[in-house]
């Protein structure tokens, strides 16, 4: 999806050349191209025989389709259990989890404001 985000639309060999090495094969990348538009996310439009792709989606949305997924399947759509996870598997600096208290502790005083 940031390959396709990136150049805003191609063809799978257009895909391909955005990636890292060890580039995946075409046959990979095409089929994740199909995937993708099954799931909705990509689109594409036909020139001849050459499908070229596009998002259907930001990666704003993206992001939160795929975070509802990982909580759907890993957590039993349990916010604090995945929150819980991974403030104790993963080694989150002091800063960074001080950080995230005051995002939350912001959050909490925006939802108790009167008309929420």
């Amino acid at each position: 999806m940031r390959a396709l985000w990136h150049i805003k639309e191609g063809v799978v060999n257009d895909i391909l050349n955005q990636l890292q090495e060890p580039k995946p094969a075409y046959n990979t990348v095409s089929t994740v191209v199909r995937v993708l538009e099954k799931k909705g996310y990509i689109g594409h439009r036909i020139y001849g025989k050459t499908y070229v792709y596009f998002p259907k989606i930001g990666q704003k949305e993206y992001a939160r389709n795929q975070i509802k997924g990982l909580l759907s399947s890993h957590f039993s759509n349990s916010m604090k259990s995945m929150v819980s996870f991974f403030t104790r598997e993963e080694k989150i600096e002091l800063q960074e989890l001080e950080e995230i208290r005051k995002l939350i502790e912001e959050e909490i005083q925006k939802q108790k404001k009167p008309g929420k």
